[in-house]
């Protein structure tokens, strides 16, 4: 009996530990590049999609992601002019549910945006603690467990910066002991706060430009760690030590918003801007002990809106805004390798995309050279409002979709 006892408890904690090995706990995973390590997964789908697990409602309107750690889930959403961060469990029952700030909301001047009102932001989990960057500047540390305020801060107010067109939308970056974030302040563009504490490490400034609606990465170039982000006037690396601004380069549409976040591959940084601008590529050079970003390409076949770009063997993958279609570019020369019909969000995991196109379906495409191979499709089950912005999400052989206050958790694991 003891040896039964005894092996049930290790079934357990192998269980325990092959759901939590594939967490998901910042916005686009944990080297935030979008792709899942997972594998196993169904490689097509029945004619209404996979099984639906179950749906999560009141949640509050937003465009917010979710990420998951530990057995939790995360998200954001807006509720009556107040922006709260939720906890789900993997059953889809809620835990908690704080207010982080007022909502944004579109002035009288903005009033083609009033239907883009809601939270933006994907919670940032790191250990026991939730991050989350409210649309009007309130910053919170928060317990993962129950949501309790550890610390919070007013990042506009505290860095004397302007409030943002479309509100705050950045998913915080946290590196070893500092928290990542741009407040757009002349005099501290991006800001590096002591994660268990708020208090400021460094400041950067003389970065062009204001807030773009993107979040940052890590980049180790030449033996340094740089943080990568974008501006409304374009890309930039700044140290992660120091915050010192390292260099830049210019991509510029006439929204002066430049919402997808930049990708690092090879000593290259590759960015994306919608409204026209098109897609560059700029590769860092030592120079002393400056950096340089040497132009390589430029191409108008991909200007990715918000949906994200994902870079996989060597091309890359997305949605253009002007240029219209799903669209794969090779990452070294920008030349387009194939088009597709739509326009939305993707996510990667073993050899397929996931891409929920903004209208609602969600498609699985083979990531592969050629053409944009749809292998199946299916529509989430309607409902809500507005348009299908979300980034969808492949975790624990899960496919998570959120649209409005809705979140649609779906089988996608092989081999049952």
């Amino acid at each position: 009996m003891k040896g039964t006892i005894s092996a049930l408890f290790m079934m357990v904690i192998l269980h325990g530990s092959a759901v939590y090995a594939e967490d998901w706990p910042v916005f686009h995973g944990p080297n935030r590049c979008n792709r899942s390590t997972e594998t196993g997964l169904l490689k097509s789908w029945p004619k209404d999609g996979p099984p639906l697990l179950w749906t999560a409602s009141d949640l509050g309107k937003g465009y917010s992601s979710v990420t998951i750690s530990k057995g939790n889930i995360y998200t954001a959403g807006s509720v009556k002019g107040q922006t709260h961060v939720i906890s789900l469990g993997l059953d889809g029952k809620q835990k908690w549910k704080v207010p982080n700030g007022s909502s944004w909301k579109a002035s009288s001047r903005m009033r083609h945006a009033t239907a883009y009102d809601g939270a933006r932001a994907t919670p940032t989990v790191d250990g026991e603690i939730v991050y989350h960057l409210g649309e009007t500047g309130r910053l919170a540390a928060m317990n993962a467990a129950d949501g309790k305020e550890i610390w919070t801060l007013d990042v506009l107010k505290k860095f004397n910066a302007p409030s943002s067109k479309y509100g705050l939308c950045e998913s915080v970056l946290v590196v070893d002991d500092k928290l990542i974030c741009c407040p757009g302040g002349a005099g501290a563009f991006m800001v590096a706060l002591d994660k268990k504490t708020g208090k400021t490490l460094w400041v950067s400034r003389g970065i062009k430009g204001t807030v773009a609606y993107s979040s940052a990465s890590i980049a180790t170039f030449a033996g340094r760690r740089q943080v990568l982000n974008m501006s409304s006037e374009g890309v930039f690396g700044v140290d992660l030590e120091t915050g010192k601004l390292l260099w830049q380069a210019g991509l510029v549409n006439f929204r002066n918003n430049n919402c997808t976040d930049p990708i690092f591959h090879d000593d290259c940084v590759f960015a994306s801007s919608g409204y026209g601008a098109g897609s560059i590529m700029v590769r860092l050079e030592k120079n002393g002990n400056s950096i340089k970003a040497k132009p390589l390409w430029k191409s108008k076949v991909l200007d990715n809106h918000h949906g994200g770009v994902v870079l996989i063997d060597g091309r890359l993958y997305g949605s253009g805004h002007q240029s219209k279609g799903w669209h794969c570019l090779d990452f070294k020369t920008g030349k387009a390798v194939h088009r597709g019909e739509g326009k939305g969000s993707l996510t990667y995991a073993e050899g397929m995309l996931y891409c929920l196109d903004e209208t609602g379906t969600m498609s699985l495409v083979k990531a592969e050279p050629g053409q944009h191979a749809v292998v199946s499709s299916f529509t989430p089950p309607k409902g809500g409002r507005g348009l299908w912005w979300a980034h969808p999400v492949v975790c624990s052989g899960r496919l998570y979709i959120r649209h409005d206050g809705r979140l649609f958790a779906y089988d996608i694991k092989a081999g049952k």
